[in-house]
């Protein structure tokens, strides 16, 4: 991943969510990724990457199946499937991917 870092500054969502999101950057999401006993590589950051942008487009933490259709439109069918996404994120990828997307957790997940 190199030295450079991605820093998004507070994104504002169109409707759900209060306010911008807190600030982001690899370094938040490897810590948050630590905690959660996974080690990121650029996988993991493409996938956490479309998910922010999901919120920024819809208002919303995206739930397994809005998180799969997304990432099969930007990134194609293979890394869009389920066994992909549990591969990188297991047991429950949605909210993993939005723990440490620094996103709020999906609605409909448990």
């Amino acid at each position: 991943m190199g030295g450079h870092i991605k820093v998004h500054q507070g994104l504002e969502s169109p409707s759900l969510c209060k306010g911008p999101l807190p600030s982001w950057d690899l370094q938040v999401a490897a810590e948050n990724a630590q905690m959660q006993g996974i080690v990121l590589t650029s996988a993991h950051f493409e996938i956490l990457e479309l998910a922010r942008s999901f919120f920024v487009q819809y208002g919303f933490s995206p739930s397994s199946r809005p998180l799969s259709k997304y990432i099969s439109e930007k990134k194609g069918l293979e890394k869009g499937r389920s066994i992909y996404l549990l591969r990188l994120f297991p047991q429950q990828p949605a909210i993993l991917i939005a723990k440490i997307a620094g996103l709020p957790k999906p609605k409909n997940c448990l």
